[in-house]
C-alpha cells in the first residue's frame, strides 16, 4: 500500500512547490524586472507621496476637477455592520451595482444625474458620466465626457475654454496596439495635468 501512496505523495509535493512556489516567484521577478510600474500597481506619486493609482478610479466632487464615472462600490456601514453603505471607487469591494436597466432605483439615479449635469450645459450628457462600470473601479472617461465638462471647469478655474479643452485633447489615449478598445481619457492623470498647468 505505501507503494502505491509514495508516489502520489510525491507527485503532490513537488507540483505543490512548482506551482504555489516556484511559478509565483519567477512570474513576480519577471514582472518586476520587466515592468516594475506596472507590478506594484502603477501608483503614482506626487511630492514624494502616493496619490493614487492609474489603474483606479478617484472620487473628484469639486467643480475645479473633472469628474470620472459613477462608482458603484460600497463598504460595510460603521453604524450597522449588517448594512453596506455607498463607498466610491472602494477598491476592496470591486463591483457593479448588479441593477437591471429596468430597475427603478437605477433609471432614478441616472436620469437625476442626467438633469445636474445638463444644469451646467445643455448639450446631451455621455452616457459614462451617468452610468457606473462594471468594476466599479473605471479611472477613464471617453474624451466626449471630458469634453463635456470643459466649460465648468474653465469657469471653476478662470481658465480659458480653448486651454483646457487643448489640455483634454493632449490626454487622449489611443486605442491599445491601434485596435483594442476605444479612445479614453484617464481622470487623475488630466487633473495632475490642469493642476501643473496652473501652477506654472
Amino acid at each position: 500500500m505505501l507503494s502505491h501512496l509514495r508516489p502520489a505523495i510525491v507527485l503532490l509535493v513537488a507540483f505543490a512547490a512548482v506551482t504555489g512556489l516556484v511559478y509565483p516567484l519567477a512570474v513576480t521577478g519577471v514582472a518586476q524586472l520587466v515592468f516594475p510600474s506596472q507590478a506594484n500597481g502603477s501608483l503614482v506619486v506626487r511630492d514624494g507621496r502616493v496619490i493614487g493609482s492609474t489603474l483606479i478610479g478617484q472620487n473628484f466632487t469639486s467643480e475645479r476637477y473633472f469628474h470620472g464615472r459613477p462608482s458603484a462600490t460600497s463598504d460595510t456601514d460603521p453604524n450597522d455592520p449588517t448594512k453596506t453603505v455607498s463607498a466610491p471607487y472602494n477598491a476592496a469591494s470591486s463591483a457593479g451595482s448588479n441593477l437591471g436597466p429596468t430597475n427603478q432605483a437605477l433609471v432614478e439615479r441616472i436620469v437625476a444625474d442626467a438633469q445636474q449635469r445638463r444644469g451646467t450645459d445643455p448639450a446631451r450628457v455621455p452616457v459614462d458620466l451617468v452610468t457606473a462600470s462594471g468594476s466599479g473601479l473605471d479611472p477613464h472617461i471617453t474624451p466626449a465626457a471630458a469634453l463635456f465638462q470643459v466649460v465648468r471647469v474653465a469657469r471653476a478655474r478662470s481658465m480659458a475654454e480653448d486651454a483646457v479643452r487643448r489640455l483634454v485633447m493632449e490626454h487622449v489615449e489611443d486605442r491599445a496596439v491601434g485596435i483594442i478598445g476605444e479612445p479614453r481619457v484617464n481622470v487623475l492623470a488630466l487633473n495632475l495635468a490642469l493642476d501643473a498647468a496652473v501652477r506654472r
